[in-house]
Order: C-alpha cells, then sequence, then structure tokens
C-alpha cells in the first residue's frame, strides 16, 4: 500500500455532469482476453467481428496508474503485490483508512465511510461493494453504506474495424532446466490481433459525485488519468502495441443534460479495408458526426478538454489533417474559448 494520498471530501464538488469520448489502438497483441476462453483468445463480437474491451479491463488500468501515483487504491492488483503482502478486506480498509477494528467504536458508520471515501481514490470514481468479516462489519455498524455506486462509468467498448486474428502461427515454447542436464519445456498459444481502433465512452455523473465525495479536483485528473494509464500499464509483454489516440472530455452546464453518444460520431473513412490496417498511419478518423453534435448542443457546453496523439489523422467537412485540424474544428463547433488543449504529461 502506497502512502496515503487524502482528499478532501469538503473539496470542490462536482456539479457538471461530463462526457468522455476515450480512444486508444492494439497493433499486434490481445487488447482483452477472454480467461474462459482457450489459451486467453481475445474477445471479439461474433456478428460484427469488432474487438471488444470491456469497462473492467480499463478501470484496471486506471487503478494500477492511481497505485503508481501514489493514490491510495481500495480494489487492488493482486498481480503487482508480493504474494506474502495480499491483503484481505478487513485489512485493506484498515490500510487503506488507518481504521483497524478496535478504532471502530469510537467513530460511527457514516464517520467511517467518510473516511473510507476521503481515501480510497478508485472508490470514490468506480464505486465498489464492500464485504467485510462479521466482526469487521459490525464494528463498522448499520450505517456503513454496503455498496458504493460510482459516478464514473464506462461501456464495454467495440473497435471500430472489424479486426483480423494473427494469421501466423505464435506457438510458443519454454525451456527451463530441472536441475544436472534435465530440461523440461511447456508449450502454449499466442493469440493476438493484426488491428484494433478502440473507443470507449463514458459519463461523469454529478449526481453520484455527491455520493462517493468525488471532487472536481478528481474528474481534472481524469484528463491526463487515462492516457498515462495506457500508455504506463501496458508495457508488458502481452500487453505492449497500445497507445492512447484521442480523449476527449465535454463537461456540460449544470443542468444534468448530456448528449449520450459522442462516440457514435466516430467512423474510420481510409480508402484501406479493414484486413489491411497495421497501425495508425493507416488510420483515418471521421468526425463530422461528433462536431454536428457537438455543434447542435453548444448551448449546453460549458468545456471541451482534448488530447490528440500526433499522429492522429482527422477527416472533417471533407478535408483531412491532425490535431490541430481538431482543435480548430471543435473551436469553430463551440468557440474558442470553450476548447482547452490538455498536456497529459503536466
Amino acid at each position: 500500500m502506497t502512502d496515503t494520498t487524502t482528499a478532501n471530501v469538503d473539496d470542490d464538488p462536482v456539479t457538471n455532469r461530463s462526457e468522455i469520448v476515450f480512444a486508444y489502438d492494439a497493433e499486434d497483441t490481445n487488447p482483452n482476453g477472454n480467461p474462459l476462453s482457450a489459451n486467453d483468445k481475445p474477445r471479439i463480437d461474433e456478428t460484427t467481428g469488432s474487438a471488444v474491451v470491456t469497462d473492467v479491463r480499463l478501470k484496471r488500468y486506471l487503478r494500477d496508474q492511481l497505485d503508481d501515483d501514489g493514490f491510495n487504491v481500495y480494489i487492488q492488483n493482486p498481480t503487482k503485490s508480493d504474494a506474502d503482502s495480499v491483503l484481505d478486506r478487513d485489512d485493506l480498509f484498515t490500510a487503506v483508512t488507518g481504521l483497524a477494528e478496535d478504532d471502530l467504536g469510537d467513530i460511527t458508520g457514516n464517520e467511517a465511510a467518510d473516511r473510507f471515501l476521503a481515501n480510497a481514490v478508485d472508490v470514490r470514481y468506480f464505486g465498489a461493494t464492500c464485504s467485510f468479516s462479521s466482526g469487521f462489519q459490525s464494528s463498522l455498524g448499520d450505517s456503513f453504506p454496503g455498496q458504493f455506486i460510482g459516478p464514473v462509468q464506462f461501456s464495454h467498448a467495440r473497435s471500430l474495424n472489424t479486426v483480423v486474428q494473427k494469421s501466423e502461427a505464435k506457438q510458443l515454447s519454454t525451456v527451463v532446466s530441472s536441475g544436472g542436464d534435465a530440461e523440461q519445456g511447456t508449450f502454449a498459444t499466442d493469440n493476438r490481433l493484426q488491428y484494433a481502433f478502440v473507443p470507449f465512452h463514458g459519463i461523469v455523473n454529478e449526481v453520484g459525485a455527491d455520493d462517493t465525495a468525488l471532487s472536481g479536483s478528481d474528474v481534472e485528473r481524469l484528463d491526463t488519468l487515462l492516457w498515462r494509464a495506457v500508455k504506463n500499464q501496458t508495457l508488458t509483454r502481452s500487453k505492449m502495441g497500445h497507445q492512447p489516440r484521442l480523449y476527449l472530455r465535454v463537461e456540460y452546464e449544470t443542468d444534468a443534460f448530456h448528449i449520450g453518444t459522442l462516440d457514435d460520431g466516430l467512423e474510420l473513412v481510409q480508402d484501406a479495408p479493414d484486413a489491411e490496417l497495421r497501425n495508425i498511419t493507416d488510420v483515418v478518423l471521421g468526425i463530422d458526426e461528433l462536431l454536428a453534435d457537438i455543434e447542435t448542443h453548444s448551448d449546453h457546453i460549458a468545456d471541451v478538454r482534448v488530447i490528440a496523439d500526433r499522429h492522429l489523422t482527422v477527416e472533417a467537412d471533407g478535408d483531412t489533417g491532425g490535431p490541430e485540424h481538431l482543435v480548430n474544428h471543435l473551436e469553430a463547433a463551440v468557440g474558442a474559448d470553450s476548447v482547452t488543449e490538455v498536456d497529459p504529461y503536466a
């Protein structure tokens, strides 16, 4: 467990709803394996042939990045901990909050919940179901919620292209010494996709934010967190090949409004068929429908925060260009004062 980075639950409250479009691509890798399948095969929609990436996969990247950034995370990644340091739920609660079972009799369940949310940053974002031992639960009291509903949610993502599974053999063998001159070997199948362009859609719900003490600074952290998480948490053999390409967070005025389908406004418009896509230089991302949605509802929009990879090519109004082309069209849709370019490493 890292050092506690405590949020002030009375910090600036979230009053504006946000809608997020976040796209990354996966080249010669497995974006989201299915552990129930043979050899962890990539998840693929049987009807459309699109790669499927679950929200759970994305949230794991985000939690791991928060952990690396020095924040306390309640839903930890057991693969990042030593076997002897994996904690049960009671000990995790204590590690996050500093409250041992003997301390709980001195505070109410609501006070314990406030302490929990002030420290467990991933619960503020994504919520959690809390299950403890019977004695620990009794010490927390009936006023401690058994479940926190996360105000930040993402839908399952489906790649914009029909994916191609790697055709060449990917049989792996590992040979290790078992003592003396004896050797033992194992074999496995390495399943990868040729290329997938994957857009996620997310919502920051200002109503739910009040329930988990999500703050305005927490929401602003998302503007760099998603980008850095995909960059930093895919530096393993099975995940190498992921790159963030586009991030948009549209922050709405305080009238409980959001468009709800911004990601539907993205399409691949390059001439090359899906089977020939190998990397981002083959891709042209059409954004006309996304721009039309933003312009139509510009009166509801307070700010558009944007990051675009320098290799991304977009098509808008019949012309193609890079990140500057995208930003120019966003400014035309909502006004230059309502578009903020974000440096993901600032």
